[in-house]
């Protein structure tokens, strides 16, 4: 299933070098899942601690265990907006066939 993230760092209590270390951690993991397929597109927001993202995974329960508890900077995220969403090409096939 893909997902469209909106996520929020709320670095709460953690100092600058702190953040950016725990930053660190979350980027390698961002980047293994990337590498593995969970991870369709991630950006970073210009200016903000703010990342949008296109995730892939088995069903909204894998997602919210990833979210709450399997990335390092899990108590300091807050998900503004989580969408599933569909390929559009997919789409666009049910439109050809006039959802048939």
């Amino acid at each position: 299933m893909l997902f469209f993230v909106k996520v929020r760092v709320e670095p709460k209590e953690l100092s600058q070098d702190a953040l950016w270390d725990l930053w660190e951690k979350e980027a390698e993991a961002a980047l293994q899942a990337k590498a593995a397929g969970a991870v369709v597109a991630l950006y970073k927001v210009v200016g903000q601690r703010r990342v949008i993202g296109i995730v892939d995974v088995p069903s909204h329960d894998d997602l919210d265990r990833i979210f709450m508890a399997g990335l390092p900077m899990a108590h300091y995220l807050e998900f503004e907006e989580i969408i599933p969403i569909r390929r559009y090409e997919d789409f666009a096939d049910d439109i050809k066939r006039r959802w048939k």
